[in-house]
């Protein structure tokens, strides 16, 4: 019998977030932008257009995000049978394994300021 995935949570503030926890006592955060509900890339007016042609390696940093998975955290030593998102902050959420070990962790930073630049 294979790995079952137990829970699947998305982030209310920032749904292209998706968390995973399974038999294998992983937890899988993707960056799902595909289905996200936020635009993709940077909108651009007419006044950053006019700025000049010398920003070629900011345009690198800003290229649109891809949907990936962001990291597999293996804290567990039993099947995770729960992840949930924080309320009160976006980029924190908590998973719970089968055998009570309750971990806690955060969006990466460098994830965190791409989706929000």
């Amino acid at each position: 019998m294979g790995d079952r995935v137990w829970s699947v949570r998305y982030n209310h503030s920032h749904d292209q977030l998706v968390l995973t926890a399974s038999s294998d006592s992983r937890l899988i955060l993707s960056n799902m932008v595909s289905i996200s509900s936020e635009p993709f890339g940077h909108l651009v007016d007419d006044e950053e257009l006019s700025e000049g042609e010398d920003n070629h390696q900011e345009d690198k940093s800003k290229e649109p995000l891809k949907d990936s998975v962001v990291s597999t955290y293996e804290e567990h030593e039993d099947s995770v049978y729960a992840a949930e998102w924080s309320s009160a902050d976006p980029w924190l959420f908590a998973s719970l394994s089968y055998d009570g070990r309750l971990v806690i962790n955060r969006v990466p930073r460098a994830l965190k300021y791409r989706i929000l630049l």
